[in-house]
């Protein structure tokens, strides 16, 4: 299944390598799809709400989330998006280092679609990261390719 745009996947991630390692991951699937890079919840609000130097960002298609991140946690950031009718429906994926059941359990009481734990192999992250793209970019019909009745479809 080929999707009409480009899917603008934001990436809510302060660690260099892991951003670096999503990067490649996205890079060598080849799925046409847009990764936005932000480093700290605050960061991630600005950018989903378009404001600051954020205010011309794409609303994102799809969100991969930290839970540890400096200024707003990923729990802080999951919880403003989720209770926001207009931000709800954006699938958020919570890819963190953690697998404490407490941070499961929480992610998905505030209504995270997935949550991943990252590998610390490098061929394992790898492969996960490209799973949650091929998933959400291939597999998975988002909201944003949702035309709404009574609009013409923008290209």
């Amino acid at each position: 299944m080929t999707t009409p745009h480009p899917i603008e996947v934001l990436l809510v991630e302060d660690d260099p390598g892991d951003e670096l390692i999503t990067r490649e991951a996205f890079e060598d699937n080849k799925i046409d799809n847009n990764l936005h890079v932000v480093r700290d919840g605050l960061e991630a609000l600005d950018f989903v709400y378009q404001r600051g130097e954020h205010a011309d960002a794409p609303r994102p298609d799809l969100i991969l989330l930290d839970l540890n991140l400096p200024k707003y946690d990923g729990r802080q950031v999951l919880e403003k998006i989720k209770g926001d009718p207009e931000l709800r429906a954006i699938p958020v994926v919570v890819l963190t280092t953690s697998s404490a059941e407490e941070d499961v359990l929480r992610s998905y009481q505030l209504f995270a679609n997935a949550f991943v734990s990252k590998p610390v192999d490098l061929e394992r992250f790898l492969a996960v990261i490209r799973q949650i793209d091929e998933f959400f970019v291939t597999v998975v019909r988002l909201p944003g390719q949702v035309r709404v009745p009574g609009t013409q479809e923008i290209s």
